[in-house]
């Protein structure tokens, strides 16, 4: 197979960021990255602007990093509650997820990846829960959750006959 080294443009999930020289496949090159923008190669007048591209990179990370601080500060002052129905015996009906997660900081004006919540698996029981969000290789919040029951029979008992 032939290989072809080109210069990256922009940050490609799996292959680099921005001013990184890597080695791809030529079809790849040739037929994706050159023509989308994406990357151009790795000639003796492009490496030339390799500079500039390290400088636009360094000003980029550091400007997602500024950002990825100030959301997990937001982040760690909030402390949702969510209710879940539980029947006889205290059985769940559902649970919270990190979709709801997701839904509950985006109504409070908070925009991330769903993937970033780090959920081992949904929550089921009642109480106090501390859940990990990923924003940054650098930066971790911690979001403090409250999971609380609501019984059948507690609804039964509110609604006016």
């Amino acid at each position: 197979m032939a290989t072809t080294e080109i210069i990256l443009r922009e940050k490609i999930e799996n292959l680099g960021a921005e001013a990184d020289v890597v080695t791809v496949k030529s079809g790849y090159a040739r037929n994706y990255l050159i023509p989308q923008g994406k990357a151009f190669e790795a000639t003796k007048g492009n490496l030339r602007h390799l500079e500039h591209l390290k400088q636009v990179r360094t000003r980029r990370e550091s400007d997602e990093l500024n950002t990825a601080r100030s959301l997990a500060a937001k982040i760690n002052k909030l402390k949702p509650k969510f209710i879940l129905e539980t029947g006889q015996g205290g059985r769940a009906f559902g649970s919270v997820t990190s979709m709801d997660l997701h839904k509950d900081l985006a109504e409070r004006g908070i925009e991330i990846d769903r993937h970033t919540i780090k959920l081992e698996k949904p929550l089921k029981q009642t109480g106090k829960s501390e859940i990990e969000i990923r924003l940054h290789p650098e930066v971790t919040a911690t979001l403090h959750i409250t999971v609380e029951a609501h019984t059948k029979d507690d609804a039964a008992q509110e609604e006016p006959r």
